[in-house]
């Protein structure tokens, strides 16, 4: 599996010094998705990661690396980089081989997944922790753990097969050992040092409020929207006064096209109680300049292009990225769009967002903010949305 890939890789690509400090914890690892439908069709595919961000991948029908960013080759020379993927186009055509031959051996009904991910992650004080780890029909099956193979619970007989076979090969073990703990650190090292630029800056969040669906009678869902962050961590909050709210309800991080983050909270509360509420948004970016958004009043906080204004109970967000999140919209009705192409009716304005220019017209009883811009409109609204 996964084995033999790494044993490759130990054989011309030697371990370094790996004691240039790193701050904070970093990690490297490849995943592979083998595919096997039956005896005779399989599709392999491949990647690479540098903590959430994928810098490589692999085109499985020409059999090519895919180099994502520009500095995804690390400190490694385009020679070493050609060998590693010319030995990755042998090593999976040699592990498809070898999985077709030994699928009865093991009791493998087609079709079938294997995957594999193995990697390390430097943390503070230069201290080391590697990883190998494979899955069969998206269970565990096997891990490498201080140098030995280590069957999983859900791998069954199947892998306990597995490291009794492996485990006789006690110097290709010794090799993946090196390589987890040398050589994929120096890569780490070098990768971080070449893409510094980029994994470094700091990009603000814009941050708006909006309501959700109704979740009862007499309630209100708030929602708080923060958006095109960099880095990943946050800290998002609804608060009452200081007190953190704890029925806040956090959603997942979602990644941008452009490497950003969204995120979004949200807060189920009694219609008469939203006084006093605030979303607060902490980021690395933002030092200790906190996004505070006021459910129903206009206090500022800092958004991305400075002063945010806050939202109103029924704030309309842009988050600046071609995208209009139209189930945001909690206008009372949508009037009919009388007015002509390129006006805006009503004393309505043009918010900017990108290359997008998204339009509020005739007029709404609502306030829009983005980016700093608190826009004032009267009445009901509709919305169209055109490319410039």
């Amino acid at each position: 599996m996964l084995l033999l890939l790494l044993l490759l890789l130990a054989v011309i690509i030697p371990g370094g010094d790996s004691e240039d400090a790193v701050q904070g914890p970093t990690s490297y690892h490849v995943i592979q998705i083998s595919t096997y439908a039956n005896s005779t069709w399989a599709q392999n595919q491949g990647s690479g990661w540098l903590g959430d961000l994928q810098i490589h991948g692999w085109d499985s029908d020409s059999g090519t690396a895919i180099f994502l960013k520009p500095w995804s080759k690390g400190n490694f020379s385009n020679e070493e980089v050609t060998e590693v993927v010319d030995l990755l186009r042998v090593y999976l055509i040699g592990f498809t081989r070898e999985v077709q031959d030994k699928a009865k051996e093991f009791q493998l009904e087609y079709p079938f997944v294997i995957q594999g991910t193995a990697g390390c992650e430097l943390h503070p004080g230069k201290a080391i922790s590697s990883f190998l780890r494979g899955a069969l029909g998206g269970l565990d099956f096997v891990s490498l753990k201080n140098n030995l193979c280590v069957p999983a619970p859900e791998g069954g007989s199947k892998a306990q097969q597995f490291c009794a076979l492996i485990i006789q090969y006690q110097g290709i073990l010794d090799i993946i050992e090196t390589l987890l703990s040398e050589t994929c650190p120096r890569y780490l090292l070098g990768v971080l040092d070449a893409g510094k630029a980029e994994l470094q800056r700091q990009v603000k969040p814009e941050a708006w409020l909006s309501s959700g669906p109704t979740p009862g009678p007499g309630r209100l869902l708030l929602v708080c929207h923060v958006s095109g962050f960099y880095p990943k961590p946050v800290w998002v909050m609804w608060m009452r006064g200081e007190q953190e709210q704890p029925s806040t309800q956090r959603g997942d991080i979602l990644p941008h096209a452009d490497g950003t983050w969204y995120f979004r909270v949200t807060l189920d509360v009694v219609a008469g109680e939203v006084s006093g509420l605030s979303c607060r948004v902490k980021h690395s970016s933002l030092g200790d300049q906190d996004i505070i958004l006021y459910w129903g009043e206009k206090e500022l906080g800092m958004g991305r292009n400075g002063p945010q204004a806050g939202g109103s109970g029924e704030g309309v967000g842009f988050d600046g990225r071609e995208e209009w999140r139209g189930e945001e919209w909690r206008g009372e009705e949508r009037a009919k769009d009388e007015g002509q192409e390129g006006e805006a009716k009503g004393g309505c304005e043009y918010i900017m967002s990108g290359n997008t220019q998204e339009r509020i017209r005739d007029a709404c009883a609502s306030e829009v903010v983005y980016g700093g811009a608190n826009v004032q409109v009267a009445g009901k609204a509709r919305r169209t949305r055109e490319r410039v």
